[in-house]
């Protein structure tokens, strides 16, 4: 049994553009803590906000919210008001995290690699955007997470067109270089570097079709790189991970090009718990069951910010 843990509450559902992902990564979490004999119960802010999961007077919170509203340092910084530990990240590693935009600029300040972008309008120059970036270049949300409202661009012509696609999740918008090559996954749980994930898509892209509903997405594991290449990536991750405070535990997306040189493209504060989701199956690669692995971090909760 698990009692030392206390009441947890597995926050679930929410109001963003990835509620449904999130419905089904909560759901996931709960029947897994209550098969661990943890006393936990479910809770849909959307329900009743912070004042019906503070009628719940749970010990621990297990976030399962993803994008805004659960993973961009809101829902933290109330948690942190309240007094109530939970899972992941803090309130600006979150913040960050969330901010496509923002966490490209403290990487480069650090000299992580990361491809170059630029922010979009709907008055952008958009044959100097090409002329700066090159192309295919993708456009996308800032703020949005699971791939919505992202697009490949393969000539000025569309440029415009993608922005207003993107323009509809958020209202900054980003373009950046895109990097024609392998597609990699890292998770991190605690201080491990969980192993990685070469993401294959039969088309080319993985949106959130692939992500979610596909089951013609291939996940190889092992990702067929050297153990030094795998230990190169491994420490790269790391430390973009560190570059925003990230902590307890989280996934970081990466490109690899034609000479083999690794790009680092977002970080997840908090990543997909579904049965299509690819922290699970990393640590699952490590040894680590769907049950361990929410245990191990249901434990991050109420470590120090």
């Amino acid at each position: 049994m698990n009692g030392d843990m206390g009441r947890v509450a597995v926050l679930f559902g929410g109001v963003s553009a990835e509620r449904e992902v999130s419905l089904k990564s909560g759901a996931a979490v709960l029947a897994a803590l209550e098969r661990q004999g943890v006393d936990a119960i479910g809770y849909d802010p959307a329900d009743g906000g912070l004042v019906g999961l503070e009628a719940l007077a749970p010990d621990r919170v297990f976030i399962a919210l993803h994008g805004r509203g659960g993973e961009d340092g809101t829902l933290q910084g109330a948690l942190q008001l309240l007094g109530i530990p939970y899972t992941g990240s803090g309130v600006l590693a979150s913040a960050l995290g969330m901010d496509k935009q923002r966490t490209k600029l403290v990487w480069q300040a650090l000299g992580l690699p990361t491809p170059e972008s630029v922010m979009l309008g709907p008055d952008a120059d958009w044959q100097a955007v090409v002329e700066r970036l090159g192309l295919p270049l993708i456009v996308k949300p800032v703020h949005e997470g699971s791939t919505l409202g992202i697009s490949i661009v393969d000539s000025c012509d569309a440029l415009e067109a993608a922005y207003r696609d993107a323009a509809r999740f958020d209202a900054r918008v980003m373009a950046e270089h895109f990097i024609m090559g392998e597609e990699y996954t890292v998770s991190l749980l605690g201080d491990e570097v969980l192993p990685a994930i070469r993401v294959e898509v039969p088309g080319g892209f993985y949106d959130y079709e692939a992500k979610y509903v596909s089951d013609d997405t291939r996940y190889h594991l092992p990702c067929g790189l050297s153990a030094d290449e795998e230990a190169e990536l491994a420490v790269l991750c790391r430390d973009a991970f560190a570059a925003i405070g990230a902590e307890g535990w989280g996934r970081i997306d990466v490109m690899r090009d034609g000479e083999g040189c690794f790009w680092l493209i977002e970080v997840n504060t908090v990543p997909g718990m579904t049965d299509h989701s690819l922290v699970p199956q990393s640590a699952a690669h490590a040894g680590i069951d769907f049950d361990a692995l929410v245990l191990r971090i249901l434990a991050t909760a109420g470590e120090s910010r």
